[in-house]
């Protein structure tokens, strides 16, 4: 299974649904960034991105977007091949 980062803050319910999302998927570890927490962390994420919002999600090396952008993938079958890495 593909490595998933996820840039968030503590108290974001887009970033609780994505985490459920994603663990209902199988995927039991997450990386998480605490952006709220370390503004360097959110100057990365920004430069990385082009987005201020959280959550923000890699699968391996793909930037897939926020929860929103997750659920979609989801919703047109390709979240598990990318968590899959095929």
């Amino acid at each position: 299974m593909q490595a998933v980062k996820m840039y968030t803050t503590a108290v974001c319910p887009y970033c609780i649904r994505a985490k459920q999302v994603l663990k209902a998927k199988g995927v039991d570890s997450i990386q998480e960034i605490r952006v709220d927490a370390d503004p360097a962390a959110r100057d990365e994420m920004m430069r990385l991105t082009q987005r201020r919002t959280v959550p923000q999600i890699f699968i391996g090396d793909t930037h897939v977007g926020g929860c929103d952008d997750l659920i979609a993938l989801d919703g047109r079958g390709g979240l598990v091949p990318l968590l899959q890495g095929a």
